[in-house]
């Protein structure tokens, strides 16, 4: 039952304004006794790990991009291929057993990793709306992974 009352403030705390949910879970306030934490070594680890698996998905796809659109020589696309399969096996490293909770929270780095990769490499600038969309799945990415579950 004790869970379940953690579980209702955070939602509670959710409907007052996601981001300040989420920080404030982050932060530790709430019922310590009955709100499982989740150490800042951990959240480090798994942004981490999120951002290195979008820079080998965003970065091997490129260069298949390259190869196949663009007329670069092969070994660029064997390359890119190559870095498809390191993104494979990162998201493996995560802490969390739940696959499908993984993979749905780094969707969500994936797509503010390519408005970043779009601008950074290919020089197009994201747009307000990109901006927006890209803090909505920031705010969504933070709830699916780090919200306070107990086991």
């Amino acid at each position: 039952m004790a869970g379940h009352r953690a579980e209702s403030r955070f939602l509670a705390r959710l409907a007052a304004g996601p981001v300040r949910a989420v920080a404030a879970t982050w932060a530790g306030r709430g019922d310590v006794a009955t709100r499982p934490r989740v150490p800042v070594m951990n959240v480090i680890r798994s942004v981490g790990l999120f951002v290195a698996a979008g820079l080998a998905e965003i970065g091997g796809g490129y260069l298949v991009w390259r190869w196949l659109r663009e007329g670069s020589p092969w070994p660029v696309g064997l390359a890119g291929a190559v870095i498809l399969i390191v993104y494979g096996v990162i998201p493996t490293f995560q802490s969390s057993a739940d696959f499908g909770r993984v993979y749905a929270a780094y969707g969500g780095v994936f797509v503010i990793m390519s408005l970043l990769w779009g601008w950074g490499i290919d020089g197009h600038r994201p747009d307000n709306y990109d901006w927006l969309g890209a803090a909505i799945v920031a705010v969504g990415v933070a709830v699916i992974f780090f919200a306070p579950r107990h086991a």
